[in-house]
């Protein structure tokens, strides 16, 4: 695909305020979280006060006949696959900017903090159908085609209905080894069809939600008379917004579903957040992953 010069620049700028919010707020906070499978040794180096002696190498030690200890290299090969919703639903938004764009921003720090930690990290984005799927690699260039392909998404129009089933059992036949899942998606969909692969895909891996959100989903304004359109089915319906009732029970089902969609990610010890069009998704993600980091240890 080719390329003008006013993309580039958008992607440019994209990797500068990433790479900003990445190294001074945010990197310690994914490297921390998401630690390695393991360590394997590195070098001995000889023993200093306050050194921990279980650390000891006895038989370097017993050979030179000075303390040695052993010093370990955290071994990270990481995979991790940002499964992202651009089906029509996430187009909806009501001031700042879409549902779709708040995912483009996640994935951007999460993809840039992976490839700095020397990550794999890859890229499937579905509606109706998986629409592309990078499989996990590392490396700056790398990086930049997925920050490319994140940029692409803001503003795309989609058709069709959201398939998250679909792209849950394609993630299960891509990913061969334990890896850590990033779901970025509003979940509009039927949940007793979501459970059963949702269920197989967290018991072999790291699996996070990220639940996709507007304040306009939930609290409704009295504009009076309007017409809305499913933005998937195509279903118009008038309504009066007018109506207290009318307004509460939007409000109640909104509330409903996500109280039914926190019990799920409960029930399956699935960590996740809800974000707004007008939440600092950097903030809440940092704020995240500091608990599950303190409930962990």
């Amino acid at each position: 695909m080719k390329l003008d010069a006013e993309r580039l620049q958008r992607i440019r700028r994209l990797e500068i305020q990433t790479r900003r919010l990445v190294d001074s707020y945010f990197g310690g906070a994914y490297h921390a979280i998401f630690k390695g499978k393991g360590i394997e040794f590195e070098s001995v180096r000889p023993y200093l006060p306050g050194d921990d002696i279980r650390a000891i190498d006895w038989n370097v030690t017993a050979r030179t006949d000075e303390a040695f200890v052993k010093q370990f290299t955290e071994e990270r090969e990481l995979n991790l696959l940002l499964i992202l919703d651009a089906s029509p639903s996430t187009s909806f938004g009501t001031r700042e900017r879409h549902k779709r764009d708040l995912a483009v921003d996640v994935g951007a720090v999460l993809s840039y903090s992976a490839i700095r930690n020397q990550d794999r990290v890859g890229l499937l984005v579905f509606s109706h159908q998986v629409d592309l799927l990078i499989p996990p690699m590392r490396g700056r260039n790398h990086g930049l085609r997925l920050l490319r392909e994140l940029l692409y998404l803001e503003g795309a129009v989609a058709a069709g209905y959201t398939d998250l089933v679909g792209a849950l059992q394609r993630a299960g036949r891509l990913l061969k080894r334990r890896s850590i899942v990033v779901l970025l998606s509003d979940f509009w969909v039927p949940l007793e069809s979501l459970e059963p692969d949702l269920t197989r895909l967290a018991r072999r891996h790291d699996v996070i939600a990220i639940v996709l959100r507007d304040a306009l989903e939930r609290a409704w304004p009295d504009v009076g008379l309007i017409r809305l359109k499913d933005s998937e089915t195509g279903v118009t319906h008038v309504v009066d917004t007018a109506s207290a009732l009318w307004r509460d029970q939007v409000e109640q089902d909104a509330r409903q579903f996500d109280l039914h969609l926190q019990a799920l990610f409960g029930r399956l010890q699935i960590d996740s957040l809800f974000l707004t069009t007008q939440s600092d998704a950097v903030v809440e993600l940092t704020r995240l992953f500091r608990s599950r980091l303190t409930r962990i240890r």
